[in-house]
């Protein structure tokens, strides 16, 4: 079975997909694109123009991240959903739950004013709260077995560090479970190896672009 990811260099759904993979050992290639000037193939097989798309020996096309992840997993060992079908659908709301928390994510990095990074914090931690709250990974979100949830997560993690590089969120410090899962999670060498050695500059250009107040002097 011959894979190939379609990715966008600092996308988190893509991230997504590569941190299963890694973490799998599962061979794959990866071919980037710009998606300022997508071409016509690309179009061709991505129904909203987006990131990721996996090719499967050649002509097979799947797309949206979460799909892809779990095509990976049900096709390759071990598993990373829990058997019992509660807790695979417990899993599986996480999952989506990791998606607002990426939403959170994005709006405040693209944050233009104080007044907006502000807000964009608030409505993030009051979110990150639910997660401490609810999850107590062990270390990971099932215990010693890594599952999808953190593989859907680890991304969220990865911005938050970078953000907190650059502007300290204090509030984190209040969180000791979400804390320690960031911490597990981005020294796993799967979450590492997920973007190019270059990524963190990526993100600093296109938040530059953006007018991120991220990418300029705390007054």
């Amino acid at each position: 079975m011959a894979l190939e990811l379609i990715s966008f260099p600092i996308c988190p759904f893509v991230q997504r997909a590569v941190i299963t993979l890694l973490q799998k050992g599962v061979d794959f290639d990866i071919k980037h694109i710009d998606l300022a000037n997508k071409p016509d193939w690309f179009l061709a097989i991505s129904p909203l123009g987006k990131v990721p798309v996996l090719r499967i020996d050649g002509d097979t096309v799947l797309f949206e991240s979460t799909a892809i992840n779990e095509y990976i997993d049900e096709t390759t060992e071990p598993r990373m959903l829990p058997d019992d079908p509660v807790e695979r659908a417990r899993a599986r709301a996480w999952i989506g739950f990791a998606g607002t928390l990426l939403s959170d994510v994005m709006t405040l990095t693209t944050a233009a004013e104080e007044r907006e990074f502000a807000a964009a914090e608030a409505t993030l931690f009051t979110h990150i709260q639910q997660l401490e709250d609810n999850v107590d990974p062990k270390p990971f979100y099932l215990g010693d077995r890594f599952s999808l949830v953190d593989s859907t997560i680890a991304p969220v993690f990865m911005r938050l560090e970078w953000v907190m590089a650059r502007r300290p969120l204090r509030k984190l410090a209040d969180m000791p479970r979400v804390a320690a899962w960031s911490k597990t999670l981005l020294e796993l060498p799967s979450v590492r190896k997920s973007v190019r050695e270059d990524w963190d500059d990526l993100l600093f250009d296109h938040l530059c672009n953006k007018g991120s107040i991220l990418t300029r002097p705390i007054p």
